[in-house]
């Protein structure tokens, strides 16, 4: 136990150690500017506020600079008037700065972290650096130097490939939702219950992979507005946001799917070995997909066309495999299986594919087989 302990820290460390050396540098960065630079004895505010903006996740950071400095003012402001009216160090003092604090801050709208700042930096000027007069503009300085210094550093660590963490979470997603899809035909193929259930565990876990997603496109944003010279390329998040709502719809999908997969498992009669043959191109269609989003993301725009087009024949392989299977003695497991196979190809196409709803719809519907309407 001690030993995979240690393992599991040593991954962590691994995984985490470009975030823990970027807040150490710009704290310390900061630290030195506001001494350096401005001359300040005790700069607090300056790595502190580093390590508030950059402790946020990517995407939010330049909001919580900003709300970082407003805090700080806001809480050196009413510290000085109160300090002047009451003394320093008194318990009224001390009421009285964090109550009127945290009502200013309510009062212009802030909530969670700036209301926090604000009652912090008022706080510590109150118990531990009383405001002389002199003092007081540089707590807002130093704010303003240690969120500056953060998304400086923020800057610089996205600074040649500011969409790649999204591209590579683009790739984690659609991949772990294409094994995802051929882990539950491989336990409807062996009538593996105990699979179909892990499948559907899984599937449940899946809804973190799309939050993680949006997070990306967030960040991405942040990091394309922050570099002058890639603020060209903030168009292709446009699209994103369309095909990530589409993986959302298909990650529900395949939930729905998996549960009935684990009622299929349970039943005397083994599943159609046409069956897996639908899921695994279902889960070929869901990876190409994926492909074509990372490589549009990358200005790849031949080989994403190209990924796309392989993706729209596999999910309409997959939806007619399907098909060939529904008739009127199957199974409600089955069909409603096969119903799922159908909404996931259409999600995955409204994705990849310019085409309209009603087009969509009618190729699909096509391939499984139904009539015109």
């Amino acid at each position: 136990m001690r030993f995979k302990g240690l393992r599991v820290a040593g991954d962590r460390l691994r995984r985490d150690w470009r975030p823990v050396l970027e807040t150490t540098v710009a704290a310390t960065v900061a630290w030195l500017l506001a001494t350096r630079l401005v001359g300040h004895p005790q700069p607090f505010f300056a790595p502190a506020a580093a390590l508030i903006v950059l402790g946020q996740a990517r995407g939010q950071r330049i909001r919580r600079a900003v709300e970082v400095v407003l805090g700080v003012a806001a809480g050196v402001l009413v510290a000085d008037l109160v300090v002047q009216a009451l003394g320093p160090g008194t318990t009224w003092t001390v009421f009285t700065v964090i109550l009127l604090t945290i009502l200013l801050s309510a009062a212009l709208g802030a909530t969670g972290v700036t209301l926090v700042q604000a009652a912090v930096s008022a706080l510590y000027l109150v118990v531990v650096a009383p405001p002389d007069g002199s003092l007081v503009p540089f707590r807002f300085v130093d704010a303003l130097i240690g969120g500056a210094v953060a998304l400086a550093v923020s800057l610089l660590v996205d600074a040649r490939h500011p969409l790649a963490p999204l591209v590579a979470e683009v790739r984690r997603t659609f991949d772990e939702l294409a094994g995802l899809l051929g882990g539950i035909a491989d336990a409807l193929d062996r009538r593996d219950e105990p699979g179909a259930v892990a499948a559907l565990v899984q599937a449940r876990g899946m809804d973190a992979r799309v939050d993680g997603l949006r997070d990306g496109v967030l960040a991405a944003g942040e990091a394309l507005r922050l570099n002058v010279r890639r603020r060209r390329h903030i168009g292709r998040l446009r699209s994103v946001d369309e095909s990530i709502r589409q993986i959302d719809y298909a990650v529900r999908n395949v939930r729905v799917l998996a549960r009935a997969g684990v009622t299929l498992s349970r039943l005397q009669s083994p599943a159609p070995p046409e069956l897996g043959a639908a899921l695994r191109a279902l889960a070929e269609a869901v990876r190409e997909a994926g492909a074509a989003l990372a490589a549009d993301l990358d200005g790849r725009d031949e080989a994403a066309d190209r990924h796309a087009n392989r993706a729209d024949e596999a999910a309409l392989s997959a939806v007619h495999t399907a098909g060939r299977l529904f008739g009127p003695t199957q199974t409600l497991p089955l069909a409603m299986i096969i119903g799922q196979v159908r909404a996931t190809a259409i999600d995955l196409l409204r994705g990849v594919n310019p085409d309209d709803d009603v087009a969509v719809l009618t190729r699909v519907d096509d391939a499984l087989g139904l009539p015109p309407v």
